[in-house]
């Protein structure tokens, strides 16, 4: 199998830097695993890495989509992999890096994503749609909750496209949209590194991040996503939060509060994907930046022997 290196973890705990460290010691190249960075002109808000940062590294899927596009999991599944492929023709390692968990891991298993033509039908989605304008989402979510309470539970009643997506697969396939219809298997050899660090020094590190990037002009991004506000892009943590702001119903200050409450949280659920669904190596390089010495000796050992270092 081609060998695929991950990083994965909350954000603000050093993934960019530590992948660009890894890619020049071990002939890398980088794939980005976030949902948000696609977007040209989302540069702040999504904490893109810069030319700069970037030192020569070839990166993969930045910059790839307008604001007005949608992006999807099965999309970003599908040119990863082929990213990967031609990664992997050069002699060269491809280094995912990226939080957002389900990316990862249906790019690193073989998951089937429920886009396949006989789990979908448009009349379904059309009643959904009609129900949801009549009743509500929260009925419309109250009845997933009733058909397939194990999609109820992972999606939000706000996110309507989701709840009428899970009960049209559950029409179909009489199964939740969340299980998958075999026990999915690794297709890489794939080694993931975890970044992580006590959580009351990574909410201050958020909340510090989010400071900066109302210094480096956040807003205007936000902005320009408040004239669309119902594009894929303007649901981000970061952009959407400012809306209530712009419309003059709260003050700046109160939604730099709400985007780094969001921001916590969103910290918070990405940490339990990782840890509760792959075989993650943890380290902590935010209050133990020594440890890089360490992750390179055990990729490195990977590489070469084929297995993780006893002493890792």
């Amino acid at each position: 199998m081609k060998k695929v290196l991950a990083i994965v973890g909350p954000t603000a705990v050093g993934k960019t830097s530590l992948s660009i460290e890894l890619a020049k010691r071990l002939n890398g190249e980088i794939i980005s695993g976030d949902s948000m960075q696609v977007y040209r002109t989302l540069d702040i808000g999504t904490a893109k890495v810069t030319k700069k940062e970037m030192s020569g590294i070839p990166h993969h899927l930045i910059d790839i989509k307008e604001v007005t596009e949608g992006y999807s999991v099965s999309e970003f599944q599908a040119t990863a992999r082929e990213v990967i492929a031609t990664i992997c023709s050069r002699g060269k390692l491809p280094i995912v890096v990226g939080g957002t968990g389900l990316y990862i891991q249906s790019l690193l298993w073989d998951y089937k994503l429920g886009n396949e033509r006989d789990q979908q039908d448009p009349r379904l989605r059309r009643m959904y749609e009609a129900y949801a304008k009549e009743h509500g989402k929260e009925a419309l979510w109250r009845y997933l909750a009733e058909r397939d309470p194990l999609a109820a539970q992972k999606i939000h009643l706000n996110n309507q496209k989701k709840v009428i997506r899970a009960l049209e697969v559950f029409e179909l396939t009489g199964r939740s949209i969340m299980v998958p219809e075999k026990e999915p298997k690794l297709l890489y050899d794939a080694y993931l590194i975890g970044l992580d660090t006590k959580r009351e020094l990574l909410y201050a590190r958020i909340d510090q991040r989010v400071e900066s990037m109302l210094e480096s002009g956040i807003l205007d991004e936000a902005r320009s996503l408040y004239k669309t506000p119902t594009v894929q892009a303007a649901q981000g943590i970061g952009y959407k939060e400012f809306f209530p702001y712009f419309a003059g119903e709260i003050s700046l200050e109160e939604a730099a509060a709400v985007v780094q409450q969001q921001s916590r949280r969103y910290a918070k659920r990405q940490l339990t994907w990782f840890r509760n669904r792959m075989d993650v190596h943890w380290y902590d390089l935010v209050q133990h930046p020594e440890d890089i010495s360490q992750i390179i000796s055990a990729a490195k050992c990977w590489l070469e022997e084929g297995s993780v270092c006893q002493n890792e």
